[in-house]
Protein backbone atom coordinates (compact mmCIF):
# COMPACT_ATOMS: atom_id res chain seq x y z
CA UNK A 1 0.00 0.00 0.00
CA UNK A 2 2.99 2.32 0.44
CA UNK A 3 3.32 5.00 -2.22
CA UNK A 4 6.55 6.53 -3.51
CA UNK A 5 7.13 9.71 -1.52
CA UNK A 6 7.90 13.00 -3.21
CA UNK A 7 11.13 14.83 -2.36
CA UNK A 8 10.20 17.42 0.24
CA UNK A 9 11.26 20.24 -2.12
CA UNK A 10 8.44 19.23 -4.49
CA UNK A 11 5.94 19.32 -1.62
CA UNK A 12 7.16 22.81 -0.68
CA UNK A 13 6.68 23.97 -4.28
CA UNK A 14 3.01 23.00 -4.11
CA UNK A 15 2.59 25.69 -1.41
CA UNK A 16 5.03 28.08 -3.16
CA UNK A 17 7.22 28.30 -0.06
CA UNK A 18 10.27 30.49 -0.73
CA UNK A 19 13.64 28.79 -0.16
CA UNK A 20 14.61 31.24 2.61
CA UNK A 21 11.74 29.98 4.80
CA UNK A 22 12.52 26.32 4.27
CA UNK A 23 15.05 24.15 6.16
CA UNK A 24 15.30 20.59 4.85
CA UNK A 25 15.70 17.71 7.33
CA UNK A 26 16.41 14.59 5.28
CA UNK A 27 14.70 13.70 2.00
CA UNK A 28 11.08 13.83 3.19
CA UNK A 29 10.70 16.45 5.95
CA UNK A 30 11.60 20.07 6.60
CA UNK A 31 11.15 22.86 9.13
CA UNK A 32 9.44 26.13 8.16
CA UNK A 33 10.93 29.33 9.55
CA UNK A 34 8.92 31.84 11.56
CA UNK A 35 10.00 34.71 9.31
CA UNK A 36 7.35 33.53 6.84
CA UNK A 37 4.67 34.91 9.19
CA UNK A 38 6.18 38.41 9.04
CA UNK A 39 6.45 38.49 5.23
CA UNK A 40 3.84 40.97 3.90
CA UNK A 41 3.60 38.86 0.76
CA UNK A 42 1.92 36.10 2.77
CA UNK A 43 -1.28 37.50 4.20
CA UNK A 44 -3.91 35.19 5.75
CA UNK A 45 -6.32 34.12 3.02
CA UNK A 46 -7.32 30.53 3.69
CA UNK A 47 -10.39 28.98 5.32
CA UNK A 48 -9.85 26.71 8.32
CA UNK A 49 -11.88 23.48 8.48
CA UNK A 50 -12.05 21.99 11.98
CA UNK A 51 -12.35 18.18 12.06
CA UNK A 52 -13.92 16.67 15.18
CA UNK A 53 -16.01 13.61 16.01
CA UNK A 54 -18.68 11.92 18.09
CA UNK A 55 -17.66 10.06 21.27
CA UNK A 56 -15.10 7.43 20.22
CA UNK A 57 -14.57 3.79 21.03
CA UNK A 58 -11.21 2.72 22.50
CA UNK A 59 -9.81 2.17 18.99
CA UNK A 60 -10.94 5.55 17.63
CA UNK A 61 -13.29 6.30 14.75
CA UNK A 62 -10.82 7.21 12.02
CA UNK A 63 -10.90 10.96 12.61
CA UNK A 64 -7.27 11.40 11.59
CA UNK A 65 -7.77 9.26 8.47
CA UNK A 66 -10.84 11.33 7.60
CA UNK A 67 -8.96 14.62 8.08
CA UNK A 68 -6.14 13.40 5.86
CA UNK A 69 -8.46 12.03 3.17
CA UNK A 70 -10.49 15.27 3.21
CA UNK A 71 -7.23 17.12 2.54
CA UNK A 72 -6.48 14.71 -0.31
CA UNK A 73 -10.04 15.11 -1.62
CA UNK A 74 -9.73 18.91 -1.66
CA UNK A 75 -6.46 18.58 -3.58
CA UNK A 76 -8.23 16.26 -6.02
CA UNK A 77 -10.72 19.10 -6.63
CA UNK A 78 -7.80 21.35 -7.59
CA UNK A 79 -7.78 23.28 -4.32
CA UNK A 80 -4.59 24.57 -2.73
CA UNK A 81 -4.78 22.80 0.63
CA UNK A 82 -2.70 21.75 3.61
CA UNK A 83 -3.50 19.70 6.70
CA UNK A 84 -2.25 20.88 10.09
CA UNK A 85 -1.88 17.79 12.26
CA UNK A 86 -0.61 17.03 15.75
CA UNK A 87 2.57 15.07 16.36
CA UNK A 88 1.75 11.65 17.85
CA UNK A 89 2.68 10.76 21.43
CA UNK A 90 4.53 7.54 22.13
CA UNK A 91 1.99 6.80 24.87
CA UNK A 92 -0.82 5.75 22.50
CA UNK A 93 1.64 4.41 19.90
CA UNK A 94 2.84 1.75 22.38
CA UNK A 95 -0.39 1.69 24.38
CA UNK A 96 -3.89 0.86 23.21
CA UNK A 97 -4.85 3.27 20.42
CA UNK A 98 -1.74 3.04 18.25
CA UNK A 99 -0.20 5.62 15.92
CA UNK A 100 -1.76 8.91 14.88
CA UNK A 101 -0.51 9.48 11.33
CA UNK A 102 -3.54 7.96 9.61
CA UNK A 103 -3.70 4.65 7.80
CA UNK A 104 -4.35 2.85 4.55
CA UNK A 105 -4.22 5.27 1.59
CA UNK A 106 -4.67 8.29 3.89
CA UNK A 107 -1.50 8.63 5.92
CA UNK A 108 0.94 11.44 6.64
CA UNK A 109 4.38 10.31 5.58
CA UNK A 110 6.96 9.23 6.58
CA UNK A 111 4.42 7.73 9.01
CA UNK A 112 6.76 5.51 11.06
CA UNK A 113 9.12 8.40 11.75
CA UNK A 114 6.21 10.74 12.55
CA UNK A 115 4.80 8.19 15.00
CA UNK A 116 8.15 7.73 16.76
CA UNK A 117 10.95 10.32 17.24
CA UNK A 118 9.76 12.81 14.61
CA UNK A 119 12.40 15.56 14.26
CA UNK A 120 13.00 15.64 18.02
CA UNK A 121 10.22 18.06 18.98
CA UNK A 122 8.81 15.89 21.79
CA UNK A 123 12.33 15.32 23.08
CA UNK A 124 12.93 19.08 23.18
CA UNK A 125 9.66 19.73 25.00
CA UNK A 126 10.34 16.96 27.53
CA UNK A 127 13.86 18.30 28.06
CA UNK A 128 12.68 21.88 28.61
CA UNK A 129 10.04 20.68 31.07
CA UNK A 130 12.52 18.54 33.00
CA UNK A 131 15.16 21.29 33.00
CA UNK A 132 12.71 23.44 34.93
CA UNK A 133 12.01 20.55 37.32
CA UNK A 134 15.75 20.01 37.88
CA UNK A 135 16.32 23.74 38.49
CA UNK A 136 13.58 23.73 41.13
CA UNK A 137 15.21 20.90 43.10
CA UNK A 138 18.67 22.43 42.64
CA UNK A 139 17.29 25.72 44.02
CA UNK A 140 15.95 23.91 47.08
CA UNK A 141 19.28 22.12 47.61
CA UNK A 142 21.34 25.30 47.34
CA UNK A 143 19.54 27.28 50.03
CA UNK A 144 16.06 28.03 48.66
CA UNK A 145 16.55 31.80 48.32
CA UNK A 146 12.99 32.19 46.99
CA UNK A 147 11.62 30.47 50.14
CA UNK A 148 9.64 28.00 48.04
CA UNK A 149 7.30 25.79 50.05
CA UNK A 150 8.52 22.26 49.11
CA UNK A 151 5.11 20.79 49.93
CA UNK A 152 3.36 23.10 47.43
CA UNK A 153 5.60 22.84 44.38
CA UNK A 154 3.22 22.32 41.46
CA UNK A 155 5.70 21.51 38.67
CA UNK A 156 5.97 17.75 37.98
CA UNK A 157 8.35 15.89 35.71
CA UNK A 158 7.42 14.49 32.30
CA UNK A 159 8.12 11.68 29.86
CA UNK A 160 6.48 10.67 26.59
CA UNK A 161 5.33 7.20 27.60
CA UNK A 162 2.39 5.66 29.44
CA UNK A 163 3.81 4.71 32.86
CA UNK A 164 1.36 4.59 35.77
CA UNK A 165 4.20 3.76 38.21
CA UNK A 166 5.43 7.35 37.91
CA UNK A 167 2.17 9.12 38.76
CA UNK A 168 3.24 9.63 42.36
CA UNK A 169 6.88 9.51 43.41
CA UNK A 170 9.24 10.91 46.07
CA UNK A 171 12.47 12.69 45.14
CA UNK A 172 15.72 13.73 46.89
CA UNK A 173 15.41 10.86 49.35
CA UNK A 174 19.07 11.26 50.40
CA UNK A 175 18.83 15.02 51.05
CA UNK A 176 18.33 16.59 54.46
CA UNK A 177 17.82 20.05 52.92
CA UNK A 178 14.60 21.77 51.81
CA UNK A 179 12.65 19.41 49.57
CA UNK A 180 14.31 16.21 50.75
CA UNK A 181 11.87 13.36 50.26
CA UNK A 182 9.18 15.64 48.79
CA UNK A 183 6.34 14.07 46.83
CA UNK A 184 5.86 14.82 43.15
CA UNK A 185 5.06 12.84 40.00
CA UNK A 186 5.20 12.60 36.22
CA UNK A 187 2.71 13.68 33.56
CA UNK A 188 2.88 12.44 29.99
CA UNK A 189 4.61 14.93 27.66
CA UNK A 190 1.37 15.56 25.75
CA UNK A 191 -0.09 16.89 29.04
CA UNK A 192 2.92 19.09 29.85
CA UNK A 193 2.27 22.80 30.06
CA UNK A 194 5.34 23.28 27.85
CA UNK A 195 3.54 21.28 25.13
CA UNK A 196 0.50 23.54 25.44
CA UNK A 197 2.72 26.63 25.39
CA UNK A 198 4.53 25.54 22.20
CA UNK A 199 1.17 24.79 20.59
CA UNK A 200 -0.34 28.17 21.55
CA UNK A 201 2.65 30.53 21.15
CA UNK A 202 2.50 32.99 18.23
CA UNK A 203 6.29 33.45 17.86
CA UNK A 204 9.51 33.29 19.89
CA UNK A 205 8.70 36.51 21.76
CA UNK A 206 5.34 35.09 22.81
CA UNK A 207 7.03 31.79 23.68
CA UNK A 208 9.38 33.66 26.03
CA UNK A 209 6.47 35.51 27.65
CA UNK A 210 4.60 32.27 28.22
CA UNK A 211 7.63 30.45 29.63
CA UNK A 212 8.26 33.38 32.00
CA UNK A 213 4.67 33.07 33.26
CA UNK A 214 4.78 29.38 34.27
CA UNK A 215 3.86 29.12 37.97
CA UNK A 216 6.02 26.43 39.58
CA UNK A 217 4.73 26.72 43.15
CA UNK A 218 4.31 29.15 46.02
CA UNK A 219 6.44 30.63 48.78
CA UNK A 220 5.85 29.76 52.39
CA UNK A 221 4.05 33.12 52.57
CA UNK A 222 1.63 31.97 49.86
CA UNK A 223 2.87 34.02 46.88
CA UNK A 224 3.16 32.38 43.44
CA UNK A 225 6.66 31.75 42.06
CA UNK A 226 7.28 31.69 38.31
CA UNK A 227 9.88 30.22 35.99
CA UNK A 228 11.11 33.79 35.44
CA UNK A 229 11.71 34.17 39.18
CA UNK A 230 13.88 31.05 39.01
CA UNK A 231 15.84 32.35 35.99
CA UNK A 232 14.83 29.30 33.96
CA UNK A 233 13.41 30.85 30.81
CA UNK A 234 16.58 31.25 28.74
CA UNK A 235 17.60 27.62 29.06
CA UNK A 236 14.12 26.36 28.21
CA UNK A 237 13.93 28.72 25.24
CA UNK A 238 17.26 27.41 23.92
CA UNK A 239 15.93 23.86 24.01
CA UNK A 240 12.71 24.89 22.23
CA UNK A 241 14.08 27.24 19.56
CA UNK A 242 13.84 24.59 16.80
CA UNK A 243 10.86 22.73 18.28
CA UNK A 244 8.69 25.81 17.74
CA UNK A 245 9.20 25.52 13.96
CA UNK A 246 6.44 23.55 12.17
CA UNK A 247 7.39 20.39 10.28
CA UNK A 248 6.52 20.04 6.60
CA UNK A 249 5.59 16.52 5.47
CA UNK A 250 3.15 15.00 2.94
CA UNK A 251 0.12 12.77 2.71
CA UNK A 252 0.24 9.41 0.94
CA UNK A 253 -0.49 11.11 -2.40
CA UNK A 254 1.95 14.00 -1.91
CA UNK A 255 -0.46 16.65 -0.59
CA UNK A 256 1.33 19.06 1.81
CA UNK A 257 1.01 18.48 5.55
CA UNK A 258 2.21 20.54 8.52
CA UNK A 259 2.79 18.35 11.58
CA UNK A 260 3.49 20.24 14.79
CA UNK A 261 2.95 19.96 18.56
CA UNK A 262 0.85 17.27 20.21
CA UNK A 263 -1.30 18.24 23.22
CA UNK A 264 -3.87 15.57 24.11
CA UNK A 265 -7.54 16.41 23.60
CA UNK A 266 -8.80 14.90 26.84
CA UNK A 267 -6.21 16.31 29.27
CA UNK A 268 -4.99 19.33 27.26
CA UNK A 269 -6.40 21.52 24.47
CA UNK A 270 -5.85 18.96 21.73
CA UNK A 271 -4.84 20.57 18.45
CA UNK A 272 -1.80 21.37 16.32
CA UNK A 273 0.15 24.56 16.84
CA UNK A 274 -1.24 28.03 16.24
CA UNK A 275 1.94 28.78 14.27
CA UNK A 276 1.31 25.89 11.85
CA UNK A 277 -2.30 26.99 11.39
CA UNK A 278 -1.26 30.60 10.78
CA UNK A 279 1.27 29.44 8.21
CA UNK A 280 -1.32 27.23 6.55
CA UNK A 281 -3.78 30.12 6.29
CA UNK A 282 -1.10 32.13 4.46
CA UNK A 283 -0.02 29.33 2.14
CA UNK A 284 -3.27 27.64 1.12
CA UNK A 285 -6.92 28.25 0.32
CA UNK A 286 -8.05 25.57 2.78
CA UNK A 287 -6.48 24.38 6.02
CA UNK A 288 -7.78 21.11 7.48
CA UNK A 289 -7.14 21.05 11.22
CA UNK A 290 -8.02 18.11 13.47
CA UNK A 291 -9.08 18.60 17.09
CA UNK A 292 -8.56 15.80 19.59
CA UNK A 293 -11.30 13.29 20.40
CA UNK A 294 -14.94 14.41 20.23
CA UNK A 295 -16.71 17.77 19.92
CA UNK A 296 -17.18 18.00 23.69
CA UNK A 297 -13.39 17.96 24.11
CA UNK A 298 -11.14 19.06 21.22
CA UNK A 299 -13.73 21.19 19.43
CA UNK A 300 -14.92 22.93 22.62
CA UNK A 301 -11.34 23.71 23.58
CA UNK A 302 -10.60 24.96 20.08
CA UNK A 303 -13.45 27.48 20.13
CA UNK A 304 -13.08 28.51 23.76
CA UNK A 305 -9.28 28.46 24.14
CA UNK A 306 -7.48 28.42 20.78
CA UNK A 307 -9.87 30.65 18.85
CA UNK A 308 -10.06 33.22 21.64
CA UNK A 309 -6.27 33.29 22.08
CA UNK A 310 -5.28 33.18 18.40
CA UNK A 311 -8.13 34.91 16.59
CA UNK A 312 -8.39 31.99 14.12
CA UNK A 313 -12.08 31.32 13.38
CA UNK A 314 -13.08 28.03 11.72
CA UNK A 315 -15.13 28.39 8.54
CA UNK A 316 -16.74 24.97 9.00
CA UNK A 317 -16.62 21.89 11.21
CA UNK A 318 -16.55 18.30 9.96
CA UNK A 319 -18.07 15.88 12.46
CA UNK A 320 -16.75 12.33 11.98
CA UNK A 321 -19.08 9.55 13.09
CA UNK A 322 -19.34 5.81 12.56
CA UNK A 323 -21.82 3.00 12.89
CA UNK A 324 -19.60 1.36 15.49
CA UNK A 325 -19.41 4.48 17.67
CA UNK A 326 -23.19 4.81 17.67
CA UNK A 327 -23.56 1.12 18.49
CA UNK A 328 -21.09 1.57 21.32
CA UNK A 329 -22.97 4.58 22.69
CA UNK A 330 -26.20 2.57 22.50
CA UNK A 331 -24.63 -0.44 24.25
CA UNK A 332 -24.98 -2.52 21.10
CA UNK A 333 -28.04 -0.76 19.65
CA UNK A 334 -27.22 1.93 17.07
CA UNK A 335 -30.64 3.52 17.34
CA UNK A 336 -30.21 4.02 21.09
CA UNK A 337 -26.80 5.56 20.47
CA UNK A 338 -27.97 8.16 17.94
CA UNK A 339 -28.69 10.85 20.60
CA UNK A 340 -24.92 11.02 21.10
CA UNK A 341 -24.59 12.08 17.46
CA UNK A 342 -27.41 14.54 17.99
CA UNK A 343 -25.68 16.09 21.00
CA UNK A 344 -22.41 16.55 19.11
CA UNK A 345 -24.29 18.25 16.27
CA UNK A 346 -25.92 20.56 18.84
CA UNK A 347 -22.52 21.32 20.40
CA UNK A 348 -21.10 22.52 17.09
CA UNK A 349 -24.27 24.42 16.18
CA UNK A 350 -24.06 26.12 19.59
CA UNK A 351 -20.74 27.61 18.49
CA UNK A 352 -22.37 28.91 15.29
CA UNK A 353 -20.12 27.03 12.89
CA UNK A 354 -21.53 25.31 9.76
CA UNK A 355 -21.47 21.52 10.28
CA UNK A 356 -20.88 18.68 7.82
CA UNK A 357 -21.06 15.06 8.96
CA UNK A 358 -18.42 12.64 7.65
CA UNK A 359 -19.72 9.08 7.97
CA UNK A 360 -16.54 7.02 8.10
CA UNK A 361 -17.27 3.70 6.45
CA UNK A 362 -15.87 0.47 7.87
CA UNK A 363 -15.85 -2.81 5.86
CA UNK A 364 -18.62 -4.51 7.87
CA UNK A 365 -21.04 -1.55 7.90
CA UNK A 366 -24.48 -2.31 6.47
CA UNK A 367 -25.74 0.10 3.82
CA UNK A 368 -29.01 0.56 5.73
CA UNK A 369 -27.09 1.67 8.85
CA UNK A 370 -25.02 4.18 6.89
CA UNK A 371 -28.19 5.56 5.32
CA UNK A 372 -29.76 5.85 8.78
CA UNK A 373 -26.87 7.98 10.00
CA UNK A 374 -27.22 10.25 6.95
CA UNK A 375 -30.98 10.58 7.47
CA UNK A 376 -30.51 11.39 11.16
CA UNK A 377 -28.11 14.21 10.22
CA UNK A 378 -30.41 15.53 7.47
CA UNK A 379 -33.34 15.90 9.88
CA UNK A 380 -31.06 18.14 11.98
CA UNK A 381 -30.12 20.30 9.00
CA UNK A 382 -26.66 18.78 8.59
CA UNK A 383 -25.34 17.64 5.20
CA UNK A 384 -23.35 14.42 5.24
CA UNK A 385 -21.11 12.34 2.99
CA UNK A 386 -19.48 8.94 3.20
CA UNK A 387 -15.77 8.94 3.99
CA UNK A 388 -13.72 6.04 2.61
CA UNK A 389 -10.22 7.43 2.83
CA UNK A 390 -8.58 4.38 4.36
CA UNK A 391 -9.46 2.17 1.39
CA UNK A 392 -9.55 4.78 -1.39
CA UNK A 393 -7.49 7.80 -0.30
CA UNK A 394 -8.52 11.14 -1.86
CA UNK A 395 -11.17 9.67 -4.19
CA UNK A 396 -12.86 8.19 -1.10
CA UNK A 397 -13.37 11.69 0.29
CA UNK A 398 -14.18 13.55 -2.94
CA UNK A 399 -17.89 13.83 -2.12
CA UNK A 400 -17.06 14.99 1.40
CA UNK A 401 -14.66 17.61 0.02
CA UNK A 402 -17.30 18.88 -2.42
CA UNK A 403 -19.84 19.12 0.40
CA UNK A 404 -17.41 21.05 2.60
CA UNK A 405 -16.53 23.52 -0.19
CA UNK A 406 -20.20 24.06 -1.03
CA UNK A 407 -21.09 24.62 2.62
CA UNK A 408 -18.35 27.22 3.08
CA UNK A 409 -19.24 29.02 -0.17
CA UNK A 410 -22.90 29.18 0.89
CA UNK A 411 -21.98 30.66 4.29
CA UNK A 412 -18.65 32.46 3.88
CA UNK A 413 -18.80 34.49 7.13
CA UNK A 414 -20.51 32.47 9.91
CA UNK A 415 -21.10 34.16 13.28
CA UNK A 416 -18.89 31.84 15.32
CA UNK A 417 -18.77 32.45 19.07
CA UNK A 418 -17.25 30.90 22.18
CA UNK A 419 -19.31 29.57 25.09
CA UNK A 420 -17.80 31.99 27.60
CA UNK A 421 -15.73 35.16 27.78
CA UNK A 422 -12.47 35.38 29.70
CA UNK A 423 -14.05 38.03 31.96
CA UNK A 424 -16.33 35.48 33.63
CA UNK A 425 -15.17 33.73 36.80
CA UNK A 426 -13.48 30.33 36.66
CA UNK A 427 -16.47 28.49 38.22
CA UNK A 428 -18.83 30.28 35.81
CA UNK A 429 -16.76 29.22 32.81
CA UNK A 430 -16.58 25.61 33.98
CA UNK A 431 -20.32 25.57 34.64
CA UNK A 432 -21.14 26.98 31.20
CA UNK A 433 -19.09 24.26 29.49
CA UNK A 434 -20.67 21.58 31.69
CA UNK A 435 -24.24 22.70 31.03
CA UNK A 436 -24.12 24.00 27.46
CA UNK A 437 -21.65 21.49 25.99
CA UNK A 438 -21.76 18.33 28.10
CA UNK A 439 -25.47 18.52 29.00
CA UNK A 440 -24.87 18.48 32.76
CA UNK A 441 -27.39 19.86 35.20
CA UNK A 442 -24.70 21.44 37.34
CA UNK A 443 -21.17 21.16 38.73
CA UNK A 444 -19.90 19.88 42.08
CA UNK A 445 -16.49 21.25 43.11
CA UNK A 446 -14.46 19.32 45.66
CA UNK A 447 -13.13 21.35 48.59
CA UNK A 448 -9.61 21.10 47.14
CA UNK A 449 -10.70 22.24 43.66
CA UNK A 450 -12.76 25.11 45.10
CA UNK A 451 -9.86 26.29 47.25
CA UNK A 452 -7.46 26.22 44.29
CA UNK A 453 -9.83 28.12 42.00
CA UNK A 454 -10.27 30.79 44.68
CA UNK A 455 -6.49 30.97 45.13
CA UNK A 456 -5.88 31.33 41.39
CA UNK A 457 -8.41 34.16 41.31
CA UNK A 458 -6.69 35.95 44.21
CA UNK A 459 -3.44 35.72 42.24
CA UNK A 460 -5.16 37.49 39.29
CA UNK A 461 -5.49 34.36 37.13
CA UNK A 462 -9.29 34.34 37.24
CA UNK A 463 -9.59 35.64 33.67
CA UNK A 464 -7.80 32.68 32.10
CA UNK A 465 -9.62 30.12 29.97
CA UNK A 466 -10.60 26.75 31.44
CA UNK A 467 -9.40 23.43 30.06
CA UNK A 468 -11.48 20.59 31.47
CA UNK A 469 -9.64 17.25 31.64
CA UNK A 470 -12.38 14.68 31.12
CA UNK A 471 -12.85 11.17 29.76
CA UNK A 472 -13.25 10.99 25.99
CA UNK A 473 -15.56 7.99 26.07
CA UNK A 474 -18.61 9.77 27.48
CA UNK A 475 -20.16 13.22 27.48
CA UNK A 476 -20.11 12.88 31.28
CA UNK A 477 -17.17 12.41 33.66
CA UNK A 478 -18.00 8.68 33.89
CA UNK A 479 -16.59 6.68 30.92
CA UNK A 480 -19.28 4.03 31.36
CA UNK A 481 -22.22 6.45 31.10
CA UNK A 482 -23.06 6.42 27.41
CA UNK A 483 -25.45 8.15 25.04
CA UNK A 484 -26.45 11.75 25.74
CA UNK A 485 -27.59 11.94 29.37
CA UNK A 486 -28.93 15.17 30.88
CA UNK A 487 -29.39 16.46 34.40
CA UNK A 488 -26.28 14.78 35.80
CA UNK A 489 -23.59 16.52 37.88
CA UNK A 490 -20.02 17.13 36.68
CA UNK A 491 -17.50 16.47 39.45
CA UNK A 492 -14.44 18.74 39.47
CA UNK A 493 -11.98 17.03 41.78
CA UNK A 494 -8.85 19.15 41.34
CA UNK A 495 -7.42 22.10 39.41
CA UNK A 496 -4.01 22.98 37.98
CA UNK A 497 -2.75 26.41 36.97
CA UNK A 498 -1.19 26.62 33.49
CA UNK A 499 -0.56 30.36 33.44
CA UNK A 500 1.92 30.19 30.57
CA UNK A 501 -0.58 28.33 28.41
CA UNK A 502 -3.28 30.78 29.42
CA UNK A 503 -5.71 28.36 31.04
CA UNK A 504 -6.66 26.60 34.25
CA UNK A 505 -6.90 22.80 33.99
CA UNK A 506 -9.99 21.51 35.83
CA UNK A 507 -9.81 17.77 36.54
CA UNK A 508 -13.16 16.03 36.10
CA UNK A 509 -13.77 12.71 37.85
CA UNK A 510 -10.79 10.36 38.05
CA UNK A 511 -8.94 11.71 35.03
CA UNK A 512 -5.20 10.95 35.10
CA UNK A 513 -2.50 13.13 33.53
CA UNK A 514 -0.21 10.09 33.21
CA UNK A 515 -1.94 7.15 31.46
CA UNK A 516 -0.94 3.52 32.00
CA UNK A 517 -0.23 0.72 29.55
CA UNK A 518 -2.86 -2.01 29.03
CA UNK A 519 -2.13 -5.64 29.97
CA UNK A 520 -1.30 -6.41 26.33
CA UNK A 521 0.12 -3.28 24.73
CA UNK A 522 0.97 -2.51 21.13
CA UNK A 523 4.62 -2.72 22.12
CA UNK A 524 4.23 -6.49 21.73
CA UNK A 525 3.48 -6.16 18.00
CA UNK A 526 6.02 -3.47 17.04
CA UNK A 527 9.37 -4.63 15.68
CA UNK A 528 12.11 -3.97 13.13
CA UNK A 529 12.95 -6.38 10.30
CA UNK A 530 16.48 -7.25 9.19
CA UNK A 531 16.54 -4.41 6.67
CA UNK A 532 15.80 -1.83 9.36
CA UNK A 533 12.16 -1.35 8.34
CA UNK A 534 9.90 -0.59 11.33
CA UNK A 535 6.81 -2.80 11.34
CA UNK A 536 3.62 -2.90 13.39
CA UNK A 537 3.23 0.83 14.09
Amino acid sequence: MRQTLLPIQEVARKLEIPAQYFEQLGPFTAKLKLELLADPGFQPRGKLILVTATSPTTSGEGKTVTAISLTQGLALLGKKVVITSREPSLGPVFGMKGGAAGGGLSRIEPSEKINLHFNGDFHAISSAHNLLAALIDAHLFHGNDLDLDPARIAWPRTMDMNDRALRRIAVSLDSKKDGGGRRTGFVITAASEIMAIVALAHDRKDLRRRLDAIVIGVTRAGKPVTAKDLGATGGMLALLTDAILPNLAQTTDGTPALVHAGPFGNIAHGTSSVISQQMGLRLADYVVNEAGFAADLGAEKYFDIVMQQSGITPAAAVLVTTVQSMRNQGEGDMERGLPNLGRHIEILQRFGVPVIAAINRFPNDAVAELQRLAAYCAVRGVASALSEGFAKGGPGAKELAETVVRTIENNPAPAVQAVYTFEESLPEKITKVAQQIYGAGGVRFSAEAQAKLEQFTRWDYGKLAVCIAKTQYSLTDDPKRLGAPTGWTLNITDAWLSAGAGFVVAIAGNMMLMPGLPKVSRAASIDVDDSGEIIGV
